[in-house]
């Protein structure tokens, strides 16, 4: 659900007409719904009966320091994938001890970082990973604390890279006796402390099943583990709940955790959940405007270096008109100015429209921002975020000062 919806025919962002957003800052602009990022924590919060848990949302989904900030407010901690968001989620204000460092390649400064701020944990991929810890820990005379990524070998669907949890994928740990192993030289570390099962199996997942295929799989391995004398803090069952993009019907996040609370019913370790899309997603669109129209392609002013999603993996995404015209539907691909073939935002798509015609693109909130880039030297676009009826500026258009102020011509 969000709260984007047509007003006498004109499309609003809770109450804000989003023909006047675009008129105040342009395009292509990102707007987000601080109505819609609240539905959707509590969505998760609310479904919570039994257990101890946690919320830890995907920084890497949306990063943006104002939706941070809305969610840390809600009580979220957060999940990051390198120095840079864990200085996103400091600088908000996070409890450093609801913070989890995930990814495969951490650098010497990055866990320096994390274990200077004192962090909840790290998510271990790898034994070399593993002895970089423990020798920069040594060096800080710190102990660090660390939770095993396994890889539970389940194929959650969905597109090839977003899956992580096969064997093959790049993430966790893949050899059960590896885990093992790992878990016994934790134990047996000076500068490393054993808090945590991770496991994270892929993301945009539209069934249960490899859910819970997932959680038996870390009650097994957690009971192995337990028999070493190794006490774990909590399960960290990643994230990946899918969402709606057209037609889609992806559980909701009560069904995920009443499925999750019943298999761990027995076990008294906290539950984490580090959702990112199933938040973020359907909380934002990209704004743009039709430059030209050419045969059956709507070209405009967004592009894929704004939104990538439909080049990378062929994503879908629903396009609505800001004004509700429906007299002369054609289908169109609309695509933007970047000289790649691949640069479309959507095909095929079903439109009445002009040039200079305002157009959203739906559900852009996660890994959409986050993603883009200066290709083809174009600047990055606005962000706004709408509460009721006002809107705020959170992040100025780039100009191109920003563009090339970071270059220098040698000897000039």
């Amino acid at each position: 659900m969000d709260f984007f919806e047509y007003k006498k025919d004109e499309l609003f962002c809770e109450e804000v007409n989003l023909i006047e957003i675009a008129e105040n800052f342009g395009t292509p602009t990102y707007v987000y719904s601080s109505k819609t990022l609240n539905l959707h924590i509590d969505a998760y919060m609310d479904s919570f009966t039994s257990k101890d848990y946690q919320i830890c949302f995907s920084v890497k989904s949306l990063s943006n320091i104002a939706i941070l900030n809305i969610l840390k407010n809600k009580g979220c901690g957060f999940d990051i994938v390198s120095g840079g968001e864990l200085h996103r989620a400091i600088s908000v204000g996070a409890d450093p001890k609801s913070i989890i460092f995930s990814g495969v390649g951490k650098s010497k400064n990055e866990i320096e970082d994390g274990i200077l701020n004192e962090i909840l944990s790290f998510n271990i991929e790898s034994k070399a990973e593993l002895r970089k810890i423990e020798t920069v820990a040594s060096n800080l005379k710190k102990i660090a604390p660390v939770s095993i990524r396994f890889n539970p070998d389940i194929d959650s669907g969905g597109h090839d890279y977003i899956t992580t949890g096969r064997k093959g994928d790049k993430f966790g740990i893949n050899n059960l006796d590896e885990t093992i192993e790992l878990a016994k030289y934790i134990r047996d570390s000076k500068n490393l402390e054993m808090v945590g099962l991770a496991c994270h199996i892929g993301s945009q997942i539209l069934n249960l099943k490899s859910y819970e295929m997932a959680s038996k799989k870390t009650i097994d391995l957690a009971t192995k583990i337990n028999k070493l004398g190794i006490d774990l803090q909590f399960f960290d069952m990643g994230g990946g709940l899918g969402v709606p993009y057209l037609d889609e019907s992806p559980p909701h996040p009560k069904e995920l955790i009443s499925m999750l609370e019943e298999v761990f019913v027995n076990r008294n370790e906290k539950l984490i959940l580090e959702p990112g899309r199933s938040i973020s997603a359907n909380a934002g669109v990209l704004l743009t405007k039709v430059e030209y129209i050419k045969d059956n392609f709507a070209i405009v002013d967004a592009a894929m270096n704004d939104l990538i999603r439909p080049a990378l993996y062929g994503a879908k995404h629903d396009i609505w008109n800001l004004k509700n015209k429906t007299n002369a539907m054609k289908k169109y691909n609309v695509v933007g100015p970047i000289c790649e073939s691949s640069d479309f935002l959507g095909k095929d798509i079903l439109l009445d429209i002009a040039e200079d015609d305002l157009l959203c693109i739906k559900t852009a909130g996660a890994y959409g921002f986050v993603m883009s880039s200066n290709y083809n030297s174009r600047l990055r676009s606005a962000e706004v975020l709408v509460d009721g009826k006002t809107f705020n500026l959170i992040r100025r258009r780039e100009n191109i000062q920003d563009l090339i102020g970071m270059e220098t011509i040698p000897n000039d």
